[in-house]
């Protein structure tokens, strides 16, 4: 996404400009989240964005590009690289009635500032018995499928959202990174905002009039024999999987989950109920991680309305894989019709 020198977007969009009467347009997954940034920095002048190379460059996947151009060093800023440096002045902003909203270029990246993370950011509000909130937002590009090397590629949701106090969300849509995006900067507590590196060039229609709940689930695709749980990048693949399981005579319903912390149980319990099969999809390593609490709770939930054991579709239990060896770990079309395959079909009894 380029910008031309007068500030506008040769996509057509002019961020931060009538934010309440644009008409619905397509951009790709980068230039909505950059439209969201924008148009948080119009409309409030609490609101900052900083990080590593996210100034002048406009961060690695071009994220913030022109924001600095437009408001100024003051509001869009570069950073050392030093991501508990960056957590901790984002902690000490918002503790004063800021608005910050933080980069961490990559995944793995972002485990130098866990710290100050799990310690402040999580822990502030009730520490204080809600005296002093936490209103900031921190960005983290997360997620496989780009030929990145380690370091590059980890799915470390497991951590944010195993961790009380943090609101931990992931947009699979260009209009969710939007709609999510806004209503994290708005929201007075932290949220944790998990950006699928891999869907970033994915393009959709954005309305920024639509605002979303943090909390909330989205049923992304309806049917009637077997849904689908996914969040991020693993939900076009369930709808990818849907398609393909209906030339087979298959109903697949596909949830995204979207919210992992707050988690929205009744979307999930009511669609599994009525399909009575489940399939929960993640790129991330299955072993004590998101996916096996979805499980689980699927499981505590539905268990008499269920014909199958729940099953899920995961990355392996092992560090991320080379870039070569990337698509024979990251879950594909395959597994997930072969977990469908198991769930205990009449017609194959």
């Amino acid at each position: 996404m380029t910008i031309a020198q007068d500030g506008t977007h040769l996509d057509g969009i002019r961020p931060g400009v009538d934010t309440g009467s644009r008409a619905p347009v397509t951009l790709t997954m980068a230039a909505a989240l950059n439209l969201a940034l924008a148009d948080a920095l119009t409309d409030d002048p609490e609101v900052v964005v900083f990080g590593e190379d996210v100034g002048a460059l406009g961060g690695v996947f071009r994220v913030t590009d022109g924001l600095t151009a437009r408001f100024g060093e003051d509001r869009c800023f570069d950073t050392p690289l030093a991501e508990s440096g960056i957590v901790g002045t984002a902690v000490g902003m918002a503790m004063n009635g800021m608005r910050p909203v933080v980069e961490m270029q990559f995944d793995a990246f972002a485990l130098p500032a866990f710290e100050q993370v799990v310690s402040h950011v999580a822990k502030y509000g009730n520490r204080t018995r809600g005296g002093v909130r936490m209103p900031l937002v921190i960005r983290i590009p997360f997620g496989g499928g780009i030929g990145g090397v380690e370091h590059h590629c980890d799915s470390s949701e497991a951590y944010y959202a195993h961790t009380p106090g943090l609101t931990v969300v992931c947009p699979s849509t260009p209009q969710d990174a939007y709609s999510l995006l806004r209503a994290a900067i708005e929201s007075p507590d932290p949220v944790v905002f998990l950006e699928p590196k891999k869907l970033y060039w994915t393009r959709g229609q954005v309305d920024t009039a639509h605002r979303a709940d943090l909390g909330s689930a989205r049923v992304a695709r309806t049917g009637t024999d077997v849904t689908l749980l996914a969040y991020g990048a693993a939900v076009p693949l369930a709808l990818e999987a849907a398609e393909a399981a209906a030339a087979d005579g298959r109903s697949v319903e596909v949830v995204d989950v979207r919210s992992l912390s707050p988690f929205d149980d009744a979307t999930v319990t009511a669609a599994v109920r009525a399909t009575g099969r489940a399939v929960v999809i993640a790129e991330a390593p299955g072993y004590a991680s998101v996916a096996s609490e979805i499980q689980s709770r699927v499981f505590e939930r539905c268990f008499e309305h269920l014909e199958a054991p729940v099953r899920k579709v995961t990355g392996f239990d092992i560090p991320y894989a080379p870039p070569k060896l990337e698509h024979w770990y990251l879950p594909d079309v395959d597994r997930v019709l072969d977990a469908i395959d198991t769930l205990h079909w009449e017609d194959e009894s």
